[in-house]
């Protein structure tokens, strides 16, 4: 019989990528995103490469997809009208958030709106201890009035965030079934099941954002569903999660908010599986594609994870000027510095980028589709990097003298600059916000950058890997097959997974073992139940945490448990091991000072893949030119001959020095004068700095 073909599909800002894999072949399209209906992108897309492969819908096995829809829907504030129901007297908690400023001296400072204004914000008498013990009883004769208030506002979502319900859910879901039946179609998310965690800003701005986007996601799925099998599909669906994992179509109408951030976990799950393949243990993963750019370090061959997430930041990326979402998540760094990131002039006539984005409608300038903003994909087209004919696989012919009008009218002309030196401008200060945002978040994370080894993909990372490395210190790069598709790559490496937490609180001299064992096994179940639907019977492997900290403190480190069940001698072995990782992040332990744990977690997913070796022999040989490329060097501020080289061409082991461009259908990689790139035997390119 034969194998079945296996899908993937990322829909980006810009550019939706798809990549289907069959007989050992690969085969992958870059097609412009449709955002009004995103689902008809993706379905051209798929089209083409089944065309390609000589495939039927109906020899796809298996179809795994990842969105920025509720990303961009909480963004753009484009979800649902949602309703809050609370406890009487915390109405406010989602203004008052942390009470903290992220900028302590800016008088103008902008704080994040919440999702649901105050109009829509509703409360209920009831109460219940942080010991799970109800002190006031569900008024439930006052939550059938609220309804009829809901009801008159046209509410289309409700969020249900009461007090303490990580302890106690009894309320929640009693008040979530009155609302079901008094208002039917409406969407219900109750906190105490999309975050059972304590601190109730996070749960009830995780459980809002949930609500946000739950009947947008809804009915993309079911269009997107409707479709696919009127085409002929008859293969599972999986969604790709923020956490690394494949998830179902119920799990994700449930449980929507874990979308967010769903692409870019699949460029870490590639980078991952490379930096293992390739034996390197400290990775920096840039994934540049058409709207953001994002950065994630890779260490022992395995992505940082967090449960702590901000989405749609307000001012510089800065940590608090977000609304806060706890769910699992790649922890990385996301700037808006893409392809279609639009350059323009601040009030001190200063060349910007971004975050603002051409997108795909109308995209950049020479898209030629009526847009008119100079963008980076402009500038890259003026300086001769990208070849017009062949963009994006030759599906979209690129106008060079709509780049060149939009880069000299929004920048060229104002700083009397000629049009070259407008777009090297752009260029630097696009790769100088990446590099700045990188050594942040390495410093958030105490990582020693210079260490790492950059992998760069999506469409546009190739062409600034280089000068970002160099901005960075590192002296290596490394662009995998097909990197324009990267995150779709990642995808197909995924695992079908889940992940619970509960937050249960325990001083280590009163640790009930028994209570959390009991805990821990019915989490575990539970996920295991989500996630059986998806794993056609392949084996399954639980991974469990908890997060622990000094009594006193705000803030919590995440630490393994061992896969049996607890005992009374673990919580020294426990301790041993959260003040280890504390000594290694903040350089000190505090030995007098008890240690708690706070929130388990209970990760249930497939057994890893096997991880292929690179493959081929290395052995030298002599790059052919392809062609000879007038482009312009803002080193030397002169235009200087290319010399272009054809990635296909290229066999393992061939060698080339820049000043050169590697082309390829859907991206090209710059190699800079001063740098020399090979080929490994697996068909990688390796660009290393000269010494």
């Amino acid at each position: 019989m034969m194998r079945r073909a296996r899908l993937a599909a990322d829909i980006g800002g810009t550019f939706t990528d798809v990549v289907l894999e069959h007989g050992g072949r690969r085969h992958s399209a870059k097609v412009l995103t449709t955002p009004r209906a995103p689902e008809e992108g993706m379905l051209e897309g798929i089209a083409r490469v089944l065309a390609g492969a000589r495939l039927r819908p109906r020899d796809v096995g298996v179809l795994i997809h990842g969105t920025t829809l509720a990303t961009n829907a909480l963004i753009e504030r484009k979800g649902a009208r949602t309703a809050l129901l609370t406890t009487a007297g915390f109405r406010d908690v989602l203004e008052m958030g942390h009470e903290k400023r992220y900028e302590h001296y800016d008088l103008d400072l902008e704080l994040p709106a919440p999702l649901v204004p105050r109009e829509l914000r509703f409360t209920v008498e009831e109460r219940v201890t942080a010991r799970g013990i109800v002190r006031v009883p569900l008024n439930e004769d006052s939550l059938k009035k609220t309804c009829e208030e809901m009801r008159k506002k046209s509410v289309e979502a409700i969020a249900v965030g009461f007090l303490h319900s990580y302890v106690n859910d009894a309320h929640e879901r009693r008040a979530g079934g009155i609302l079901a039946r008094a208002l039917p179609g409406v969407a219900v998310t109750l906190s105490s099941a999309v975050c059972p965690e304590m601190r109730e800003y996070e749960r009830f701005s995780t459980a809002c954002a949930n609500a946000y986007v739950q009947p947008l996601i809804e009915s993309y799925l079911a269009r997107l569903e409707a479709e696919l099998v009127c085409r002929g599909f008859a293969c599972p669906l999986y969604l790709m999660t923020s956490g690394g994992g494949l998830t179902t179509l119920e799990a994700a109408r449930r449980f929507p908010v874990r979308l967010v951030e769903s692409g870019p976990a699949g460029g870490a799950i590639l980078s991952a599986r490379l930096a293992r393949e390739n034996r390197l243990d400290e990775v920096l993963s840039f994934d540049m594609g058409g709207t953001t750019a994002k950065i994630c370090f890779i260490g022992g061959g395995r992505p940082e994870q967090s449960r702590r997430f901000e989405v749609a930041r307000v001012w510089r990326n800065l940590k608090g000027s977000g609304l806060p979402l706890r769910i699992p998540v790649t922890e990385m760094v996301e700037i808006g510095a893409g392809g279609g990131s639009i350059a323009r002039l601040d009030a001190l006539r200063r060349i910007q980028v971004g975050p603002q984005s051409a997108g795909a409608d109308p995209g950049p300038a020479c898209y030629a589709r009526g847009g008119a903003a100079p963008t980076v994909t402009d500038a890259d087209l003026v300086l001769g990097r990208i070849d017009a004919s062949s963009f994006a696989g030759g599906s979209l012919r690129l106008d060079a003298s709509r780049a060149t009008q939009a880069i000299a009218a929004g920048l060229g002309t104002p700083l009397g600059l000629d049009a070259r030196w407008a777009a090297a401008g752009v260029g630097e200060i696009v790769e100088e916000n990446m590099a700045s945002a990188a050594r942040v978040h390495a410093i958030e994370r105490g990582k020693a950058i210079e260490r790492c080894t950059m992998i760069a993909f999506g469409g546009a990372a190739p062409l600034h890997a280089a000068r970002l490395a160099e901005k960075l210190g590192l002296r290596r790069v490394l662009v995998p097959v097909d990197a324009s598709v990267g995150s779709a790559l990642g995808f197909l490496a995924a695992p079908v997974a889940f992940e619970l937490a509960r937050s249960i609180r325990f001083d280590e001299r009163s640790l009930d073992i028994a209570r959390i064992n009991g805990q821990l096994r019915k989490m575990q179940n539970d996920a295991r139940a989500i996630v059986a639907a998806g794993a056609l019977g392949a084996r399954l492997e639980a991974h469990r945490s908890v997060e622990m900290r000094y009594r006193g403190q705000g803030h919590e480190i995440a630490v393994p448990l061992p896969a049996r069940a607890l005992r009374s001698p673990d919580a020294r072995a426990l301790r041993a091991e959260f003040e280890r990782r504390y000594e290694a992040q903040f350089g000190l332990r505090i030995a007098e000072v008890a240690v708690e744990f706070l929130t388990w977690s209970v990760r249930v997913g497939t057994m890893s893949v096997a991880e292929r070796q690179p493959g081929g022999k290395t052995v030298k040989s002599k790059p052919v030119r392809a062609a000879t490329r007038r482009v312009f060097d803002p080193v030397r501020g002169s235009v200087e001959a290319f010399a272009v080289y054809s990635r296909g061409a290229l066999a393992p082991g061939a060698r080339l020095a820049g000043p050169a461009l590697v082309a390829e259908p859907q991206t090209t990689t710059l190699v800079p004068r001063g740098w020399r790139c090979r080929v490994a035997a697996a068909g990688h390119l390796i660009l290393e700095r000269a010494k």
